[in-house]
């Protein structure tokens, strides 16, 4: 089936003094919006040209004189400092020690005896405040009466002086002795009026403008510098920027108590999303959630009423604006436009809900770290489109687009001729499948602490980078955000309060112990553990990857808290005089049928031994990998580890559908070649055969009642065919 040759859905960046080469471009790669980006303006003669015009809007920085008059504003959040043993009864804590003074400064305008903590972290106790002093000329706290040889800290409340990207942006680019951008806190209400009556300024004063896109709104995710300019502290997800004394103190009055420091620095951990959430955590975002969309509101009403469109960038200053949370819809924004670094944050944007349209920027950001002498900017290109395809196909994003300096790509035609490609593609794409419902064998509940408000989010840390102690798990999010299943997020909670919702066919868990994502100290909860294995022994699934349902330590002797529904535990140290007779692995299985041994577990999961009745499908060094567990009319499965790569995502889709007891359906709509897959859209009477790779590839498909057909495809080809086709 030919590509249909269409324009638009694309926004791409320029600059000044490059009209006539961005109009050339325009018209190649089919372009109907432009937008300007960090440290770039627009030409003025684009703002005469038949396209959509995005202007990038920061709403609480970039105005360093308001943040100068009105220093109480300039936003803050709680650090810890290093961990200082003391060797006496005296000792004295450097607490800015280890950062970055260009970008913090500790705030010694609201009382730090009543706002700071210092903790004997060795007692696990707060010092009496009379116990330390402060010296704020040398950044030092001395405590009196410590106790010799413990370990004490101080949690400081400090002062954001450099926006954390404008920070990042301008040490990446080398831009300079430019002002540093100071961000301040909408929390105040001369900050709240300024910002209103600034948007409403600009919005007269830009008429041209069609999308006002926000970058985001107040508060930047927490990212903190170390002295020697490095990154030292990232969350993606953390909502340590949005503290100020105001805030604090209308949480205490809206929440009915207070909130300490140690409730923001956590041990030093300081609220990461790989943390089980506290009460007081759970309490705080959805406090900040509720202020965030209140303020919000307000900004896009005002576009709204100048006649323009409302777009927010899904990072930067998004914090507070969680897409799948319960104030979101509240906002009323048009559109959601966020970086696509892979298949999954593909996912978590073409998902959002409640607004008109998404919009994903692509990879590479033109910038000089990829495109200078010597980069290969359509390698990345490459890599970047043939893993957010595979989401395309499940759920398109309504838009693409790309960023930074449209100087730099044009000076490489390679990296030009490619973009026209991606562009014509994704076009052909949404024009076949836009609206289109595709077919999915299972619907598969992610089962973790966070749930539907961190859909598509398990395991990041930074957008879209590799961890080490995270590829082994994060791949399940990968794997699943382009298979041809349909993916709910559920959290511990709901499952207790409501039961498992009955469109599921199979429950993930995934993690390591002890995390948000395994679970840790919620499997405690019988009605948690009853409500699940009642409902796998119904005839249901329930998959197990890494460490699920763990407790560190172990809980009522057991370390898996589902172990008799996955057929396998943990041993701990403690139960070493207990004899464990390993199953003999089967020789054959449906699991592993096809694939390649021995499989990549990634870091893989230690000392997991199976129950004498379970099937070991695969084991090494006298620890079990892989098996299947029968438990009434259901199964559960045990995988030790699953980094992303295509044979380890159609293990993945094999587990699901042997746990759910559909194997039978296994072969419809499925590629036998792991580099390729198949998306089926019956409503349509479509069906596209995709080559994940840059090279030729071979594979047999299924389509229905058991019919198959020989594919060849040529490097990253998508074959479309009609359903009604004639083998």
């Amino acid at each position: 089936m030919m590509m249909t040759k269409e324009t638009g859905r694309l926004t791409i960046p320029s600059d000044t003094d490059f009209l006539k080469e961005t109009q050339e471009l325009i018209t190649r790669w089919g372009a109907d919006a432009i937008r300007d980006s960090d440290g770039t303006k627009l030409d003025t003669g684009l703002k005469q040209l038949a396209v959509k015009l995005y202007s990038t809007y920061f709403v609480a920085r970039g105005y360093n004189d308001f943040a100068e008059k009105h220093p109480e504003t300039v936003q803050s959040l709680y650090l810890m400092s290093d961990r200082i043993t003391a060797t006496g009864t005296t000792v004295t804590i450097p607490f800015m020690a280890h950062y970055f003074d260009q970008q913090i400064r500790p705030n010694y305008r609201d009382d730090p005896h009543e706002y700071w903590e210092v903790i004997d972290r060795t007692a696990d106790a707060v010092v009496p405040t009379t116990n330390w002093s402060l010296l704020p000329d040398d950044d030092t706290v001395t405590i009196r009466q410590a106790a010799p040889y413990h370990e004490y800290t101080v949690s400081f409340l400090a002062e954001l002086i450099w926006d954390p990207t404008e920070m990042y942006n301008h040490l990446t680019n080398h831009w300079g002795d430019v002002p540093h951008q100071i961000p301040f806190d909408v929390r105040y209400p001369e900050a709240q009026q300024f910002i209103r009556d600034t948007l409403r300024r600009w919005l007269a004063a830009n008429p041209e403008i069609d999308v006002v896109r926000f970058t985001t709104f107040f508060y930047h995710f927490t990212l903190i510098f170390d002295d020697q300019e490095r990154e030292k502290f990232v969350d993606w997800l953390g909502y340590g920027g949005t503290v100020s004394v105001p805030a604090l103190k209308a949480f205490e009055k809206v929440k009915g108590y207070r909130l300490r420091p140690e409730d923001f620095v956590d041990d030093g951990f300081y609220n990461s999303s790989y943390r089980v959430p506290s009460r007081h955590y759970r309490d705080y975002v959805d406090f900040i959630a509720r202020f965030v969309a209140d303020q919000a509101k307000i900004l896009v009403d005002e576009v709204h009423a100048a006649g323009k469109e409302a777009m927010m960038f899904l990072g930067d200053n998004w914090i507070g604006t969680e897409p799948y949370g319960p104030y979101f819809k509240d906002i009323g924004l048009d559109a959601v436009v966020g970086s696509v670094g892979n298949a999954t944050t593909l996912r978590l944007i073409s998902d959002i809900p409640h607004v008109k349209y998404t919009e994903g920027r692509f990879l590479p950001y033109f910038f000089p770290d990829v495109f200078h002498k010597g980069g290969d900017p359509v390698a990345e290109a490459k890599q970047n489109w043939l893993t957010a395809r595979r989401a395309i196909m499940r759920k398109p994003v309504d838009r693409i687009g790309y960023g930074g300096y449209l100087k730099l790509a044009a000076q490489f035609p390679d990296f030009v001729d490619y973009v026209t490609h991606v562009a014509d593609e994704f076009r052909d794409i949404y024009s076949k499948i836009h609206g289109v419902k595709p077919y999915a064998g299972l619907t598969v509940g992610v089962l973790n602490a966070w749930g539907k408000l961190r859909t598509w989010q398990p395991f990041i840390v930074a957008h879209g980078k590799r961890y080490k102690q995270a590829y082994s798990y994060e791949g399940v999010m990968e794997a699943l955000a382009g298979q041809a299943v349909n993916v709910r997020f559920l959290s511990f909670a709901d499952i207790t309060s409501q039961g498992v919702p009955k469109d599921i066919d199979v429950l993930i868990n995934v993690g390591a112990a002890g995390t948000a994502f395994s679970g840790g100290d919620a499997w405690q909860d019988p009605a948690l553990v009853t409500t699940i294995r009642a409902w796998v022994a119904a005839g249901h699934g329930f998959v197990g990857i890494g460490e699920p349902s763990a407790i560190p330590g172990t809980w009522a002797g057991r370390t898996f808290q589902l172990a008799d529904v996955l057929g396998v535990d943990q041993e701990a140290g403690f139960s070493l005089s207990t004899d464990k007779y390993q199953p003999a692995p089967v020789a054959d299985h449906f699991l592993t049928d096809g694939l390649t041994l021995p499989l990549d577990y990634g870091e893989s999961t230690h000392n997991v031994y199976a129950f004498p009745e379970t099937a070991v499908i695969a084991a090494a060094n006298d620890e079990v990998t892989l098996t299947s567990h029968d438990y009434g009319q259901g199964r559960g499965v045990y995988l030790a580890g699953l980094p992303f790569s295509p044979q380890n995502a159609n293990l993945l889709l094999r587990l699901m559908f042997w746990a759910a007891k559909k194997e039978n359906a296994f072969q419809t709509w499925y590629a036998t070649n792991p580099e390729t897959e198949v998306a089926a859209y019956p409503d349509a009477g479509l069906y596209a055969v995709l080559n994940n790779t840059s090279a030729p590839q071979t594979t047999t498909v299924y389509t229905t009642g058991g019919q198959q057909v020989s594919v060849s495809l040529a490097p990253e080809e998508i074959r479309w065919e009609r359903i009604d086709h004639e083998y």
